[in-house]
């Protein structure tokens, strides 16, 4: 009998590639914190994870290669998931970058990775007691 490791996993998998996703997102934020006209990015991690496990189609854009060394791209979020973080205190250069604010969403995102993480490797210990018939 074949084990499916999607039905094993559930949706952890997911859920870790959006929020590997989303740290990139914000250390991009953070790294441009002084680039004056910077606007902040974000996307909702709920409703993407929701669009995700419906498998719902998202408009993407494709990437094209223009050798044949290129590697091939992947996203997880499109450019029509991010949206602008709205700045509680503007600043006069036009950054919306608050690194406060950045910084908690960032540390909020990383305790969900590893919580996700702690979860499939749960998933995937009580998949190897299984295997050995313990």
């Amino acid at each position: 009998m074949a084990i499916s490791f999607q039905q094993a996993t559930g949706f952890f998998e997911t859920t870790l590639a959006l929020k590997a996703s989303r740290a990139e997102l914000l250390a991009n934020n953070l790294a441009n914190a002084d680039t004056p006209q910077f606007k902040a990015r974000d996307f909702d991690f709920k409703a993407a994870l929701s669009r995700e496990l419906s498998g719902q189609k998202r408009s993407t854009f494709e990437l094209e290669n223009t050798q044949a060394r290129h590697i091939e791209g992947q996203t997880i979020t499109s450019l029509n998931d991010l949206l602008y973080r709205t700045p509680i205190q503007p600043s006069v250069d036009g950054n919306t970058v608050e690194e406060q604010i950045e910084h908690s969403a960032y540390m909020k995102n990383a305790l969900g990775f590893q919580a996700s993480f702690t979860m499939l490797n749960g998933k995937f210990k009580g998949l190897m007691t299984a295997i050995r018939g313990e």
